[in-house]
């Protein structure tokens, strides 16, 4: 059986990625952004709560507050008031009464228990308890509850979401410190490209690449300066390396980085600045390069399709993300029963695209989406899974266990 390092200038996919991180660093420019601005941005410091929440003891219930040992000897209260969400009542409740209370008012002072509405009568000579709880703090929520003042609410790295700007609206933060965004230069190589709506001439075929990048770039929240499609000219890929140079964080392309006469993106990245690598064991996907230019860092993606997706989320995301200062989020796997049989041969880490979903018996099965060519565009469409199949590991047979590896919300709404 081959080993995938035996292969010379094959580099296996967490080498790859632990010199990508190890190299790339985090960005150091920050800004602070109203939460209006602060969605899917990434927290450049810890978020400490300002206040308790709630911020007051408040009533879980609508019903009656009262101090417990006042029925000690007795059912009936006297009613001396009542507190409303925004209203609450003023003073100390008198001994021996009891107040209205709603849902999230105030509790008042003195009173120890909420005893829901459902369980009093209201009689002439006051409210009549017709169940006595066993200890005080019936539904009372008490103040910093939920989250006490001073806490750490969330850590640098986070990547805000919807539901965090509710939260810290309710904290009374009014904006965040987040780090700034990060800007990527994105070109598409090759004389045999052409736009949508162009026509195609001999050997000619749709630019696809850049417009799923672009689309995946923009829900890592990045910037993008789309320098479209460059020639297999060297001087017109220096000119286009020079100009995404002095503008961006990243420069990334498809295509040219293979071992075809017309590849020159190595070699004018080797001229300009350096190759950190070049290969990985892995399919699709193997021709994926990166290094250092002047002012930025370089992403060489393969020209095939299915290749520049799949390297993308699997070499460029975590690279990306670590750049943008966010925590890195590992993405989701399961075992599951192969339904068809899978080729595979020894040697690099494959990710064949297939079909998830539960089977009769409720088991998690998965299916191939078909041929695996790193060309055929249609098997990312139909799949919602990577089958990660170690290098080490030959043909799969049908009923055999595998690793699936969920599509995460670059490629799945």
């Amino acid at each position: 059986m081959t080993d995938c390092c035996s292969a010379p200038g094959l580099m296996p996919l967490e080498q790859g990625l632990e010199k990508l991180c190890q190299e790339i660093t985090t960005v150091t420019e920050t800004e602070a952004v109203i939460l209006d601005n602060a969605l899917d941005r990434i927290l450049a410091q810890s978020v400490i709560s300002p206040v308790n929440v709630p911020s007051h003891n408040n009533s879980a219930m609508d019903g009656y507050a009262l101090r417990l040992g006042d029925l000690a000897n007795a059912d009936t209260l006297p009613l001396a008031g009542q507190s409303l969400a925004g209203h609450p009542f003023q003073g100390e409740m008198p001994a021996g009464h009891c107040v209205r209370i709603m849902t999230g008012a105030s509790v008042p002072d003195g009173a120890d228990t909420v005893i829901m509405q459902e369980q009093v009568n209201v009689t002439d000579h006051g409210i009549q308890f017709l169940n006595k709880p066993n200890k005080t703090g019936s539904n009372i929520r008490l103040a910093g509850e939920d989250i006490p003042e001073g806490c750490e609410v969330f850590t640098a790295g986070h990547k805000v979401r919807a539901q965090d700007l509710g939260l810290l609206a309710s904290l009374g933060v009014p904006e965040v410190n987040v780090y700034r965004r990060i800007k990527v230069a994105l070109f598409s190589t090759g004389d045999e490209l052409k736009l949508p709506g162009q026509s195609l001439g001999p050997g000619d075929i749709y630019d696809s690449n850049r417009f799923a990048l672009k689309a995946m770039l923009k829900r890592l929240g990045a910037d993008i300066l789309d320098l479209g499609l460059i020639a297999d000219d060297p001087d017109a890929l220096r000119q286009a390396f020079s100009e995404a140079d002095c503008q961006a964080d990243v420069v990334i392309t498809s295509g040219g980085v293979s071992v075809g006469d017309a590849d020159f993106v190595k070699d004018i990245l080797q001229e300009m600045g350096r190759m950190s690598f070049w290969k990985l064991a892995i399919k699709p996907g193997k021709p994926f390069a990166f290094g250092r230019l002047p002012n930025s860092w370089f992403i060489g993606l393969p020209g095939n399709p299915v290749s520049a997706t799949v390297t993308f989320q699997q070499l460029a995301t975590p690279a990306l993300m670590h750049l943008m200062g966010a925590r890195q989020a590992e993405l989701q796997t399961i075992q599951a029963i192969c339904k068809t049989p899978l080729k595979k041969g020894p040697g690099r880490r494959e990710f064949q695209r297939g079909i998830l979903s539960t089977g009769d018996n409720g088991q998690m099965e998965v299916v191939t989406t078909g041929s695996q060519g790193s060309g055929v565009m249609r098997s990312m469409g139909l799949a919602n899974c990577y089958i990660v199949l170690p290098e080490e590991q030959g043909n799969v047979a049908e009923g055999e266990q595998v690793t699936v590896q969920l599509f995460n919300h670059l490629l799945m709404n």
